[in-house]
């Protein structure tokens, strides 16, 4: 593969594109806004989305989705509530066998559905594969040391890992799709919580118990999906968890900050351009964790406080009142 487009212009389809162009791809990135993708091409930087990087003169952005699909491969990175209206107004044009490489991270509303089935269920043309693991956009962007899982089945992983690989973005690769997925959906909604530990004050003991616990719900509901329990405890399961439940350029994190300060969710998402997949994906892991029979505390929690009105006080309270069991249990 030498040539890759990315459905999607914001930070992360932006930093991929970094990356690719690096490991010495032609790169097609495709913007929703038009602006955006004519500051790419003009001034060679994102200015809407990630305005500290200067980018390769070598990328290419347009405003047409339909653009990327002449390559060898397609990043999906638009957001996670927004893949199916987005694959589904090129899915006519998707050439058969043509690759889709899933990076965005969340479960479809309503559905319920991992991004995979998504992607199989509007283009069933397409091999699909995940891209998945701690990164924060900026630091891919200005090549600093990074390390992610690949899932895929091997015949496409050992044609996709070339031509995204570099010196410092390391991929790794994994068969298990399913379970590259479960860790970085459920994790967004976890930093949340984390977040509003630290809003609330309550210490670094509370925000690394939650971390663990929270690592054991991902577990729990990606072994029940069907995902392997070692890709839960790698890059895209723990290591994601860890990365962003533990700093504000997480934006989920920095979303739970301000939530446990006081501020409202409609005030906090009134002030940014950025999607905080959390948000939507609270009430659909929580939704799907129903429907697998499978124990979600602090999810549900979560989604309690962001859909539901409660108080953070009272439902930190409920948490804190629950009754002890097993730690393995």
């Amino acid at each position: 593969m030498s040539r890759i487009g990315i459905l999607g212009a914001g930070a992360w389809g932006t930093a991929l594109a970094t990356a690719a162009a690096r490991a010495g791809s032609e790169v097609v990135l495709q913007a929703h806004e038009p602006e955006v993708a004519d500051a790419i091409n003009n001034d060679h930087i994102n200015t809407t989305y990630l305005p500290d990087v200067d980018l390769d003169p070598a990328i290419r952005a347009t405003a047409l989705a339909e653009d990327t699909l002449d390559s060898d491969a397609v990043l999906v990175v638009a957001p996670a509530q927004h893949v199916r209206t987005v694959l589904a107004g090129i899915a006519d044009k998707w050439p058969e066998g043509l690759p889709a490489i899933i990076c965005a991270k969340g479960i479809e509303q309503e559905s319920c559905a991992l991004m995979s089935e998504v992607v199989a269920d509007v283009l069933p043309q397409a091999p699909i594969s995940v891209l998945s693991g701690p990164t924060f956009a900026i630091e891919v962007a200005r090549d600093l040391p990074t390390a992610v899982t690949f899932a895929a089945d091997k015949a496409v992983a050992d044609l996709a890992i070339p031509a995204l690989n570099s010196h410092r973005f390391r991929i790794y690769h994994s068969s298990d799709v399913i379970g590259a997925q479960m860790g970085g959906a459920v994790k967004n909604v976890l930093a949340i919580a984390c977040g509003i530990v630290e809003g609330r004050k309550l210490g670094d003991n509370a925000r690394a118990a939650l971390i663990t616990r929270g690592l054991a719900e991902i577990i729990r509901i990606g072994v029940a999906k069907g995902a392997k329990f070692e890709t839960l405890a790698g890059l895209s399961g723990l290591g994601d968890l860890t990365l962003t439940c533990n700093a504000m350029q997480s934006r989920n994190f920095s979303l739970g900050v301000a939530l446990g300060e006081g501020r409202s969710l409609e005030d906090i998402l009134g002030g940014r351009k950025s999607v905080a997949e959390g948000v939507f994906t609270a009430s659909s892991v929580t939704d799907l964790a129903r429907r697998l029979k499978v124990e979600m505390p602090i999810c549900t929690a979560v989604d309690g406080v962001i859909n539901h009105f409660a108080g953070i006080d009272a439902t930190i309270e409920g948490l804190l009142s629950r009754p002890l069991k097993d730690e393995t249990a």
